[in-house]
């Protein structure tokens, strides 16, 4: 009886059948938005894209959020500084306090831009253990610059071929411009359903189902003092 009892409850099968999103902004712009209109745009093209009425939603979260329904929206948004990651609170500490610990106990801080430190220095990390050159790093950069040519909500639609990415403007150590991640406002939503969801309103020619999924927080590692790349 008691196994019985402690049996887990069997696995319903999920599914995506709308997405939406909006263009990705440089931050401080006059035509920036706020949340609300942000969240609302991707939330609708999400709608529209699954072809179902909002009333068919019965839950909309925006974090990290455990219930049983048969269809969600997922919503995420940021508006972000114009000036990047900076510090705006005083009053509470930084989630980020214990990975610039390990930056410091393994290569210090130089009056550089610190994100691109904690990144760049990572890689020199890697560089250092695995003899990684600089152009393996430049072709990450490379190589999203070329997809976002085909992505018209991407903030940057150029491309740059290899030698352009590695030639740029110097940010830190061996990152240029073009590799580091610019600074954005936007949103994204996404429209989760069960299988009975999906047969209800005939969505099985545009379902993708999840097959599987994992989330994970730091472990104890990630704060090795000896090393970078696990930060």
């Amino acid at each position: 009886m008691l196994s019985r009892a402690c049996k887990s409850p069997p696995q319903r099968r999920v599914f995506v059948v709308g997405v939406g999103m909006t263009k990705f902004v440089k931050p401080g712009v006059e035509n920036s938005r706020d949340y609300p209109d942000l969240a609302k745009e991707a939330g609708q093209k999400a709608l529209a894209d699954a072809q179902i009425p909002y009333s068919a939603v019965e839950q909309a979260c925006v974090g990290y959020v455990y219930g049983m329904a048969d269809c969600a929206l997922a919503l995420g948004f940021e508006k972000m500084y114009k000036r990047g990651l900076e510090t705006k609170f005083s009053d509470r500490t930084n989630p980020v306090d214990k990975h610039f610990e390990v930056l410091v106990n393994k290569y210090g801080i130089s009056a550089h831009p610190i994100v691109p430190q904690l990144f760049g220095s990572a890689g020199k990390e890697h560089m250092e253990k695995y003899g990684t050159k600089t152009e393996h790093f430049a072709k990450i950069g490379w190589k999203n610059h070329k997809h976002s040519v085909n992505n018209p909500y991407s903030q940057f639609q150029d491309e740059y071929s290899l030698d352009e990415v590695m030639a740029s403007r110097s940010i830190f150590e061996f990152l240029t411009v073009l590799q580091c991640c610019p600074t954005s406002d936007g949103a994204a939503a996404a429209i989760l359903a069960s299988e009975e969801f999906v047969q209800k309103y005939g969505l099985q020619s545009k379902a993708v189902e999840i097959l599987a999924q994992e989330m994970v927080t730091d472990l104890p590692s990630t704060f090795d003092e000896e090393s970078v790349i696990k930060v």
